[in-house]
């Protein structure tokens, strides 16, 4: 039989244990433990949720790699073409880390209606684009099929049909003004096949995606020749790495670049997220553990006769000291398990209703996502668990201090 575990449950379950004196800063204690598990588990869900979802978004209208001419550095739209027929297209077998690789171009120009008009880019896509990327932001509609012949289906974004009054079905000229500008610019007629809303305003606001041989010909090119390639990696952890290997991989002639550089403003912003997160986790395990540290110390003051009467009985000061850390963390685990729970629950509400919304002109998504992962859940109750045992080994010390004699007529 272990005698500290016995003495500790027997301590616990004493009837006596929730009216003594102590049981009103126990509550206290676990409800700031439970407390401190809610906010972690609910910042970290967030937080890389928030970051997983805006890469995806970025990764979705872009690719995570864009490989084009050194000319179009500085530009959203395609100034040079580049020869469809390269080594690394449409198989990038040379880099282990890419996944696919498809073809695009971008051209600007102004839709006009009746009633408004907007400037837009129209992004050119073929046969090869990956439409599962986007496929989840699709509000209304349907896909186009750029399989057969050119075809005036496009997909439009949700904030541009509400400024334009469109809804699918309609049809819409759209202005591409050619290089010399004294010339009349070319003109296309448009249909609107589906509505995406991807609550990333920087997109959103500008994006058509249309079949890429209406800028082909616009443009006079061949159906040989593109705007650029879009590079989608397996893990984007790797994205830097992938990134060297394919901008060593590609001709001279070519330049690439991952999203990470091409938008390092927003990647900057969301590195802040990290240090916010653990900013909130050394906050929460510090008020946990000081509400532990008191609670442990008014739990061996209530039970200072106790103490003493087990060191006359020949009890040495460890076997004591794991009576009360025994019972410390029970009430870890106690605040632990409320903690989980409620936190938990909160997120799959979040995740299941989108409750809490946020504005996408801040935060480039329109409700707060969750990232729900049992790994960092786990994490995060063995690094409380384990910081605050290390912690109240202090305030137990203190028993050591405790002589026998004083401590039976202690009143």
């Amino acid at each position: 039989m272990n005698l500290e575990y016995f003495i500790a449950k027997r301590l616990i379950t004493a009837k006596d244990y929730k009216s003594s004196i102590s049981a009103p800063i126990i509550n206290i204690a676990i409800s700031a433990i439970a407390i401190g598990m809610i906010m972690m588990i609910v910042s970290v869900a967030t937080g890389i949720g928030l970051q997983n979802k805006i890469r995806e978004k970025i990764a979705a209208f872009n690719g995570h790699i864009i490989i084009s001419n050194y000319d179009n550095n500085q530009s959203e739209i395609t100034l040079l073409p580049i020869e469809k027929n390269q080594d690394f297209y449409p198989n990038f077998s040379e880099v282990p880390g890419v996944g696919h690789v498809q073809a695009i171009a971008s051209k600007a120009g102004i839709i006009r209606t009746e009633t408004a008009f907007e400037g837009i880019i129209f992004k050119g896509v073929g046969n090869d684009y990956q439409w599962g990327n986007i496929k989840e932001y699709i509000v209304s509609g349907k896909l186009p099929n750029f399989s057969k012949d050119v075809t005036q289906e496009v997909v439009i974004s949700q904030f541009l049909a509400n400024r334009l009054n469109l809804k699918v079905g309609d049809s819409f000229n759209t202005f591409f003004i050619k290089e010399d500008q004294n010339q009349l610019p070319n003109v296309r007629r448009f249909k609107i096949a589906g509505i995406f809303n991807s609550g990333f305003q920087q997109f959103d606001a500008t994006y058509i995606i249309g079949d890429i041989r209406h800028i082909q010909r616009i443009n006079k090119w061949t159906p040989n020749q593109i705007g650029a390639f879009e590079v989608f990696v397996k893990d984007f952890n790797t994205i830097k790495e992938t990134g060297d290997d394919v901008y060593k991989k590609t001709s001279s002639t070519l330049d690439s670049k991952t999203i990470i550089e091409k938008y390092s403003y927003i990647f900057e912003w969301l590195q802040l997220f990290d240090f916010n997160i653990i900013v909130i986790l050394v906050v929460m395990i510090l008020v946990a553990t000081i509400n532990m540290v008191v609670a442990l110390l008014v739990l061996i003051l209530e039970r200072t006769q106790m103490i003493g009467i087990l060191k006359a009985l020949g009890a040495n000061n460890w076997l004591v000291r794991k009576i009360f850390l025994y019972n410390a963390f029970y009430l870890i685990v106690r605040g632990l398990f409320w903690g989980n729970l409620i936190g938990i629950s909160l997120l799959l509400i979040q995740q299941h209703f989108g409750i809490i919304k946020l504005n996408p002109e801040n935060y480039y998504v329109n409700q707060a996502p969750v990232y729900l992962n049992l790994g960092y859940i786990l994490a995060l109750n063995l690094l409380t668990v384990t910081i605050c045992a290390l912690v109240l080994l202090i305030p137990s010390y203190i028993i050591t201090k405790i002589s026998p004699v004083k401590a039976i007529r202690f009143d």
